[in-house]
């Protein structure tokens, strides 16, 4: 690439940089300029722009959840999107699809809710007790550093999860949509980071803890903004930035497709190691993977490829191949390469989504329902670390199978409308059998009572055949 490009990006780069943190520096004597000020800090961290300073710490505990903090801007871009969609006149993001994704993200949320951060324990330790030198937290060199540090080894940790079978069973779950829109950003594995945190562990003998945690939150972030067709070519900065028009090949199901542009801040390490993948103009684009398992069951997405996977292992001929089905790439078998052969390979060309069509007045309650869990999961969010780790067990618990319950609907599966009666009969007994007054207004914890007894009377009415909920495959 000619020096001078490379020369213009960056100045522009650094550029846009200091406009945003200028303008999360504004005017902050009044309350309407403390919220312009908060606003664009938050902006700026969807797209790495942010003054370094401000987001150095020198301690772990003294990091923010960037990631829960930046809700509000994931629904904004979400709203955006559509409504560029629908100027375009092209499909916008479907309900059913949202929801899982949505769903996919909020247990992977709970899954952080009760690890409690153990993920980052090794790392930490390793640090304390082992470390050959250190680099000191509040210096821009190290900023920058970790930002170029947690990136390359973030594409060694996504390009594993696409070449060791078990990893992929977990990270397939990202895959998973069939549409590619920000909300598929959301798909996100439980257990993926108590893996991938090995890859990281080099990086504890000198970069200090608070900027791994700090930038593996930038590094995720960065990341949902170019889950979208709205955007097209970004001119220069394709050549050194992972963009929509990079990551929309490497979510496609296409043969060329295949274990491609596994960066995540930055595309030059494609480049690099030859992973790299242009987006072909005359070739359409199939998301999804490669052998679809179209569910909108949040539960049955994050487990189903696991169980395969130890299906593979039972079915292995010798203690050699049973360690290759579950260590060497998807598509092996046995007298083949780590990875299989290219040739057979299968070509994925268009082919009718998955969608179940539920009446009108069912897709209210659900979303009536499904808002009411992401209330209950924020309220969560914010009192779990005060609380005893058995409740918020018992409240995760709760939430997933309310997720699962929900996804079972927009599936229409045989007795889901019992699993949901059961759903609601359980939440009115705890609700009457339990002190909740220190977790949700005693308020709203009536509000719910009510609202969950008329919704258990429903659909026991539903369940007796009384109503009925028609399935229709589009």
């Amino acid at each position: 690439m000619d020096e001078n490009i490379v020369f213009d990006l960056m100045n522009g780069t650094e550029q846009v940089r200091s406009v945003f943190v200028k303008l999360s520096r504004g005017p902050e004597n009044n309350v309407s300029g403390k919220a312009f000020t908060k606003f664009f800090k938050g902006m700026g961290s969807m797209f790495y722009l942010m003054d370094n300073k401000e987001v150095s710490y020198e301690n772990p505990d003294q990091v923010p959840d960037f990631i829960r903090d930046a809700t509000p801007y994931f629904l904004i871009f979400m709203l955006i999107e559509n409504i560029i969609l629908w100027i375009e006149k092209k499909p916008l993001m479907r309900l059913n699809d949202g929801v899982t994704s949505a769903a996919l993200g909020m247990i992977q949320r709970c899954g952080h809710m009760l690890f409690r951060g153990a993920e980052s324990w090794a790392y930490i330790y390793i640090y304390e007790h082992f470390r050959v030198f250190e680099l000191p937290w509040k210096s821009a060199f190290t900023f920058y550093a970790a930002a170029v540090a947690i990136d390359f080894c973030y594409y060694w940790v996504h390009r594993a999860s696409h070449e060791i079978h078990i990893l992929w069973a977990q990270h397939q779950v990202h895959h998973s949509s069939e549409d590619y829109n920000l909300g598929a950003a959301l798909r996100q594995p439980i257990f993926q980071g108590w893996v991938a945190f090995m890859f990281y562990l080099p990086l504890a003998f000198f970069l200090p803890p608070s900027h791994f945690i700090a930038h593996q939150q930038f590094n995720t972030l960065f990341q949902f903004w170019i889950h979208t067709q709205t955007i097209n070519h970004l001119g220069p900065l394709e050549y050194i930035f992972n963009t929509p028009r990079h990551h929309r090949v490497h979510h496609g199901s296409n043969l060329y497709c295949l274990d491609k542009n596994y960066g995540g801040v930055f595309i030059f390490w494609d480049r690099i190691f030859g992973t790299f993948a242009e987006e072909r103009k005359d070739e359409e684009i199939i998301y999804g993977l490669v052998y679809n398992q179209p569910s909108f069951n949040p539960v049955h997405l994050q487990t189903f490829y696991t169980v395969y996977v130890f299906k593979r292992f039972n079915e292995m001929e010798g203690v050699k191949n049973k360690l290759k089905a579950v260590f060497y790439g998807p598509s092996w078998k046995p007298g083949h390469p780590r990875l299989g052969l290219e040739s057979e390979k299968p070509r994925v060309g268009p082919r009718k989504k998955y969608n179940v069509k539920l009446p009108t007045w069912c897709n209210i309650y659900l979303i009536i329902h499904f808002t009411i869990v992401i209330y209950s999961l924020h309220e969560l969010g914010q009192k779990y670390l005060g609380m005893n780790p058995l409740v918020v067990f018992g409240f995760v618990s709760y939430i997933i199978a309310s997720l699962t319950t929900i996804g079972m609907l927009f599936d229409n599966k045989p007795y889901s409308c019992v699993f949901e009666l059961l759903r609601c009969v359980i939440l009115v007994t705890l609700i009457q059998r339990l002190d909740f007054s220190g977790i949700v207004n005693p308020n709203i914890l009536t509000c719910l009572e009510v609202f969950f007894l008329l919704s258990g009377l429903f659909w026991l009415l539903q369940s007796t055949k009384i109503l009925q909920v028609k399935e229709k495959l589009s």
